[in-house]
């Protein structure tokens, strides 16, 4: 059987950027070029997704939906109270009030696999965790493929067991969170091209992979590889679609930001950003405790965001994002993909 993301015309997926990044008017472009395109349901309500979902049906009939599988994490009292005074005083500077209780959520994740569930989907995909056998099967029920995020050959083998029908391979250079199903490991530095390798040789699925991707150079490395498509998402965050922040767009061309680092700091989770003040100020005192440190720093990082202030920003971004260019998603996407174009019929809507 065909997994869903090998049915484009170009090997190229658009990574699903929670948060409002990835909106329906860069997945309509990433269609339109012949990409796959991803709705990314991370931190939206099941209504919210919904909404989402059926626009994107307006536009193609091959497409995916991303969601944050739930994997608690026991908090350190003691290291989160104290990441907490650590940042109170920065908070206050910007006329904030910091609540010292952890909040944690399982973004929903119930309602979402209900809903689709309820009005199937071709592929979803989970990212921070493996989806269950239970998942899995409710979703091959009604028609569904699944994918799961993989960072390691353990993970991608466990996920097989599962009974998932591909991968998506994610390198620790890509930008943003990490999918790794244990956020308290250290995520060692390796070109992607590798982790592809070591995965194949033991799990027998379509992969699609990502993580550093600079250009098409890099998309034909990961497809010699063994991988059967690319996912860009940095490469993305300055198109003309993306609802990448001003402040955002202009720092992943600044000459102030060259560096990116993988921390805890704004969220609780390995995530890689542009090194900002923020990262290092709090990333020495950062702990594992996600969601509760997103819920944390969410208004202060809302606030910096309010003030086009970069240095309390978010500031998500993979190795290759001084190659992420300006102008149409489409054309982007048909610039990383053109030289790789597949064989056969894509049955997309006009």
């Amino acid at each position: 059987m065909t997994i869903a993301f090998e049915k484009t015309e170009l090997p190229i997926i658009a990574a699903p950027m929670a948060g409002g990044t990835t909106t329906a008017e860069l997945t309509e472009a990433v269609a339109r070029a012949g990409g796959f395109p991803f709705v990314a349901g991370g931190y939206l309500t099941a209504e919210a997704m919904a909404a989402q979902v059926d626009r994107m049906r307006e536009t193609t009939d091959i497409f995916g939906v991303n969601l944050f599988a739930p994997n608690p994490v026991p908090i350190d009292r003691v290291a989160f109270d104290s990441f907490v005074a650590a940042l109170t005083p920065a908070a206050a500077e910007r006329g904030l009030s910091l609540d010292p209780e952890p909040v944690d959520d399982d973004d929903h994740y119930d309602d979402k696999l209900d809903w689709l569930i309820a009005h199937p989907v071709p592929l979803v995909s989970t990212t921070f965790n493996l989806p269950t056998s239970e998942a899995v099967d409710r979703l091959h029920a009604v028609g569904t493929q699944v994918v799961a995020t993989v960072t390691t050959a353990a993970e991608a083998r466990a996920a097989a067991e599962r009974g998932v029908d591909g991968l998506i391979v994610q390198g620790p250079r890509a930008g943003g969170h990490s999918g790794t199903a244990d956020p308290t490991r250290t995520i060692e530095d390796r070109a992607t091209t590798d982790l592809v390798r070591d995965i194949l040789a033991e799990v027998d699925l379509p992969v699609a992979a990502g993580g550093g991707v600079d250009g098409p150079d890099a998309v034909a490395e990961l497809l010699d590889a063994g991988a059967d498509a690319v996912i860009v998402g940095t490469l993305l965050l300055r198109s003309d679609e993306a609802g990448t922040s001003p402040v955002h767009r202009a720092a992943l061309v600044s000459e102030e930001f060259s560096e990116t680092r993988l921390t805890r700091a704004f969220t609780g989770r390995p995530a890689r950003a542009l090194v900002n003040d923020f990262v290092r100020e709090f990333d020495p005192v950062a702990v594992d405790a996600y969601p509760a440190v997103h819920h944390l720093t969410k208004e202060f990082r809302a606030e910096s965001k309010k003030a086009d202030d970069p240095h309390g920003l978010h500031l998500w971004a993979g190795t290759g994002h001084r190659n992420a260019a300006e102008g149409s998603a489409e054309t982007i996407v048909k610039d990383l993909g053109g030289r790789f174009p597949r064989r056969g019929l894509f049955p997309r809507r006009d």
